[in-house]
């Protein structure tokens, strides 16, 4: 990855947001309504049940967290998603830019897309329903370096998928955190769950990160070795995804696939 390409990446995202604000408004529009809604929620289900179980920190903390990896994800898609719609995949990679300078463009944007949604759905949190993570300190960013990694690969995937399919199938990509969210354990423990969807659960690195986090919230230690090993499985998601994104690529380049690229193609 070479400095220049992939700040000019980034670059020409930052333009797209400057001069757009539609497009910088569902970054924080979506994730207070999200908070909002589940805050309202975990404080009726504080008022019914009384002291013994304190929901705000349960729920409310995982839909946060959940959220943040959705919009890492949606961070990465949505540039990527931008070239599409714009008609300009093509034009990029008639340039001297390699997959490692556009991949590490998206996934700068995505850092700076999704830390902008995460310092809102903090504030809102922290000032509306009395939520803070301030109080675990550098123990959250495992946590969060988990979710993180897990969004990157779950973004650069649903690229790459869109570069092999057309960009009709991009609806086949906004529902992937929402088809992964019961197998990973945000709002309850895998042991709830059939044996199947324990075993899928356990591929997945948030499933680890929510056990962890209710372990704290219980009064536990994290599990460090489970975090350990969740982010070294979130990192060969990302390097699988990456080679899947580079597989596509040198398919739709040999095959022509790029430039027949529209939206009325998707096959």
């Amino acid at each position: 990855m070479r400095f220049s390409p992939t700040a000019a990446i980034v670059l020409r995202q930052v333009y797209l947001l400057r001069g757009s604000p539609t497009r910088l408004l569902p970054m924080v529009a979506w994730v207070a309504i999200d908070i909002v809604l589940w805050g309202f929620i975990t404080r009726y289900l504080n008022a019914v049940t009384g002291p013994r179980v304190n929901f705000v920190a349960t729920l409310l903390g995982a839909v946060l967290l959940w959220d943040f990896l959705g919009r890492v994800m949606q961070g990465v898609t949505t540039a990527f998603f931008e070239d599409v719609w714009s008609r300009n995949f093509l034009n990029i990679f008639a340039t001297p830019l390699t997959i490692a300078d556009y991949l590490g463009g998206l996934v700068i944007t995505g850092v700076g897309t999704s830390l902008m949604g995460l310092l809102v759905m903090l504030t809102l949190a922290t000032a509306a329903f009395g939520l803070s993570f301030l109080g675990y300190g550098a123990a959250l960013a495992p946590f969060l370096l988990v979710l993180f990694v897990t969004g990157i690969s779950l973004g650069i995937l649903g690229a790459a998928i869109v570069l092999r399919l057309g960009p009709a199938s991009e609806w086949l990509i906004w529902p992937i955190p929402s088809l992964l969210s019961p197998f990973a354990g945000v709002f309850y423990p895998l042991s709830v769950l059939p044996g199947w969807m324990q075993a899928i659960g356990r591929a997945l690195p948030p499933s680890y990160v929510f056990e962890g986090m209710r372990a704290i919230v219980g009064g536990h230690a994290p599990p460090a070795g489970a975090l350990a090993f969740a982010g070294g499985l979130a990192f060969v998601y990302l390097l699988a995804a990456c080679w899947i994104f580079a597989a596509v690529y040198r398919f739709a380049i040999r095959t022509g696939l790029i430039a027949r690229y529209s939206a009325e193609s998707a096959s």
